[in-house]
């Protein structure tokens, strides 16, 4: 019996896969645990819409995030912090504070999404790295100067 999974089924497939499974199977855990649906035309018709849905959807998304990457090239970040005789911060610049200046910038990213190994404790120039989709990234300046 061919059904379309309407959720991921481990070993089976993912969800919107048309697969072949035995009838048993179907009727009796697919069906009854609300995993799949038959695989008629109207179902089929369905699914292929879902599927077109979810791929413009992803692909403006995608654009959405290049945009900003293009726009985060020429961006740069300055943050005034307190320093000590010899340069070194006494507080430090974090993935949070680099997430809320590019937000009010126009950039809305989690603090997640900002790649820094350790936060910034010394002043100077630097590059970060922040992922703003999947396969999308970009760099932002974040400048560093004391008070």
């Amino acid at each position: 019996m061919k059904v379309i999974l309407t959720k991921d089924v481990k070993a089976q497939g993912k969800k919107g896969d048309v697969i072949n499974v035995s009838d048993g199977y179907a009727n009796n855990f697919l069906f009854k645990n609300g995993l799949a649906v038959p695989a008629n035309q109207a179902n089929v018709n369905t699914n292929n819409k879902q599927k077109e849905a979810e791929a413009k959807r992803i692909a403006e998304e995608t654009a959405a995030a290049k945009a900003d990457a293009e726009k985060m090239k020429t961006m740069e970040l300055v943050f005034n912090i307190e320093v000590g005789a010899n340069g070194k911060a006494f507080g430090s610049i974090s993935g949070k504070e680099i997430a809320e200046e590019l937000s009010k910038k126009g950039i809305a990213i989690d603090k997640k999404q900002v790649v820094l190994n350790s936060a910034i404790k010394m002043i100077g120039v630097y590059d970060v790295e922040v992922k703003l989709y999947k396969g999308v990234s970009g760099k932002v300046k974040v400048n560093v100067q004391a008070k």
